[in-house]
């Protein structure tokens, strides 16, 4: 067990068979304080030790997932089957932060806490997303750097999160800009508030007039499932040569948002009545998926304060099944920059 400011780390299994979960090893993280407990699992590749004590002189790229009870694994398989098609992938970590559950996959209650950006009239409960900011950044990253892989050299890091986790992934960007290195956002739960996150970025990030640290903008990528239009402006120069630091003071960072193209524009199941697929599309329709997610890549492009943009829409996919292709696809976009 291990102890970092208010916040207790206690393993939750002391050790998996050597052939279940591989290189995998769970937490509780507590805080009496705050009566908050997270599920916190690690990954780490096939490559190093089994066991995590015996890890040293390393280096690797680190992961954030949230929702880690339903993207957790999934995250970690994926770096692993990319492993042997690409053998010159980075050494990578996944660190998922979950909740302790028996019989779901989403804390719906304190998910809806610790992803909610504040709004300017109070809140019950209230947001609780700049206290999860502070959570990974002042403790949970702490924890994995210098007490769970103390001999390893850490890079870059990425966060990934889906639908409301998506929307924290966004308030991240714009609050907390130096955080990450790569900000991965899947359908992201924009229509929250009226949409009130787009102005947001609008108000924190700058609509691009006054650009005051010199960087330029970077590439700006537009991806579908079927097609690619790349519009290169001046790019930055800069390379991710970073230490223990996420960023530097010349490095901006990397965003991506993504949404499934049925999300908007659902069609028929077979096995679906009319009007049962009525109801269903008009539901869909208000959340105006791929036109505010468009909006979002437009207005963080216009800010000049990220060095990439991109935009993905996954053909013939809905809300459920992007969380598992913006995983993927943002691993390839992390690993590949």
């Amino acid at each position: 067990m291990a102890s970092l400011g208010n916040w207790t780390f206690s393993p939750l299994v002391s050790a998996f068979p050597t052939t279940v979960f591989p290189n995998m090893a769970l937490w509780n993280v507590s805080n009496p304080i705050k009566n908050l407990t997270y599920q916190i699992q690690v990954s780490w590749p096939f490559e190093w030790p089994n066991a995590i004590e015996d890890v040293t002189n390393k280096t690797a790229l680190t992961m954030y997932v949230l929702d880690g009870n339903a993207m957790g694994t999934t995250a970690a398989e994926a770096f692993k089957r990319r492993k042997p098609v690409d053998q010159f992938q980075p050494d990578s970590i996944v660190v998922s932060i979950g909740y302790p559950l028996t019989d779901a996959i989403y804390s719906f209650a304190q998910r809806s806490i610790d992803f909610r950006p504040p709004l300017p009239t109070p809140q019950t409960p209230p947001s609780g997303a700049d206290d999860f900011i502070e959570f990974i950044d002042g403790a949970l990253r702490p924890w994995v750097r210098d007490s769970l892989f103390p001999d390893v050299r850490f890079t870059r890091d990425a966060i990934y999160g889906h639908s409301f986790g998506g929307l924290f992934v966004i308030y991240a960007l714009i609050a907390r800009p130096d955080m990450f290195d790569t900000y991965l956002s899947a359908s992201p739960a924009i229509y929250f508030n009226n949409n009130s996150i787009l102005d947001d970025v609008s108000a924190r990030l700058g609509d691009g007039t006054a650009v005051d640290d010199g960087l330029s903008l970077g590439t700006v990528t537009t991806t579908t499932t079927t097609t690619t239009t790349t519009t290169n402006a001046t790019t930055n120069a800069t390379t991710n040569a970073t230490t223990n630091a996420t960023t530097n003071a010349t490095t901006k960072p990397a965003f991506v948002v993504s949404y499934g193209s049925l999300e908007q524009f659902p069609i028929k199941r077979r096995t679906e009545t009319l009007e049962a697929f009525d109801e269903r599309k008009e539901l869909y329709r208000t959340f105006h998926m791929s036109d505010i997610c468009q909006e979002l890549f437009y207005r963080v492009t216009a800010s000049g304060k990220t060095r990439d943009t991109a935009i993905k829409e996954y053909a013939g996919q809905d809300h459920a099944s992007v969380a598992a292709s913006g995983i993927t696809d943002g691993i390839d976009y992390f690993v590949d920059w």
